[in-house]
């Protein structure tokens, strides 16, 4: 029996639900998923089994209109992953439907999206009525020529499962691309900062967010078998670190504590983890961070 394995890009807006669905076909926590837009800056990418197919997710950060280096070398990223795909996902959300990111993302298709199929996923359908839902694949069929179209809710798993056997079947004859057991390429290192950056995320409601980031500084695997983590997380100003903080330290603890439960988690062994806030006002501006979140510096200019 021949085996299959390949890529598939899944693209969209900022929040469409792409790091969701790329979790749920893994069947585990490979992408950051927050209710926060541009949370996913590298092109992470989430190995799933399906029969004799190994699909290989590259989970793209949100297509949007830039204005700083680090969102130009994120959609930079995006596009990159869609060009180097296999198969392309398009995610839109229901009840937003075909907003002004969508329409460009559909003029982008028409290059990238060419000697490839490209199938539509339309994400959040319990939010709209089925009326709606009608109207909206009617319309995004007639502004591009989709190879399938499915109407899903990454979050709950509905239609998933269809989406991943249709992918299955498209992916070319070849042998696997990874080993069996794994189900992500990037670095321990970098999930463990995204781990914490997503907690991070979820603890601070301001703009903070898209002014820091989290690098593993340090790995140690200890004799019984756990592990300690040395974490920076840097900001661009003195007072971000107070925020990063908080009151008596007490949000820099929630963050450790729940970063910490997940990674133990994640790896079934005990974890030591330790935080430390540095400022570094030009952080944006350094090749070094891009490298460490898998984006290229350079496609920022």
């Amino acid at each position: 029996m021949s085996t299959r394995a390949g890529f598939v890009a899944l693209i969209g807006e900022p929040n469409a639900g792409k790091s969701t669905l790329t979790n749920r076909m893994v069947g585990a926590k490979v992408s950051i998923v927050t209710h926060k837009v541009q949370t996913t800056r590298a092109r992470i990418r989430g190995v799933a089994l399906e029969g004799d197919s190994q699909i290989v997710f590259v989970d793209t950060p949100g297509l949007f209109r830039p204005r700083r280096r680090l969102d130009r070398a994120m959609v930079a990223a995006a596009w990159g992953g869609a060009a180097d795909a296999d198969v392309i996902v398009l995610m839109v959300e229901a009840h937003r439907g075909v907003t002004e990111g969508v329409e460009r993302i559909l003029e982008g298709l028409e290059d990238i999206g060419k000697g490839r199929k490209v199938a539509l996923a339309i994400n959040k359908i319990d939010k709209v009525e089925a009326p709606v839902l009608l109207s909206l694949t009617k319309d995004l069929n007639s502004r591009y020529e989709f190879a399938e179209t499915f109407m899903i809710s990454a979050e709950k798993g509905f239609g998933a499962k269809d989406l991943k056997e249709w992918l299955a079947k498209e992916l070319p004859e070849g042998p696997w691309l990874y080993p069996e057991d794994q189900i992500a390429d990037l670095p321990m290192r970098m999930i463990a900062a995204e781990i914490t950056r997503e907690k991070l995320t979820l603890r601070l409601h301001q703009e903070l967010p898209y002014q820091m980031t989290v690098e593993t500084e340090h790995w140690e695997e200890r004799k019984d078998g756990s592990a300690r983590i040395d974490q920076f997380i840097y900001v661009m100003r003195d007072g971000h670190k107070g925020i990063v903080l908080g009151k008596k330290g007490e949000t820099v603890k929630a963050v450790s504590k729940a970063a910490r439960e997940e990674l133990e988690e994640f790896l079934g062994r005990r974890v030591h983890l330790f935080l430390q806030i540095k400022v570094r006002p030009n952080w944006l501006e350094e090749a070094e961070r891009y490298s460490e979140m898998g984006l290229n510096f350079k496609d920022g200019n």
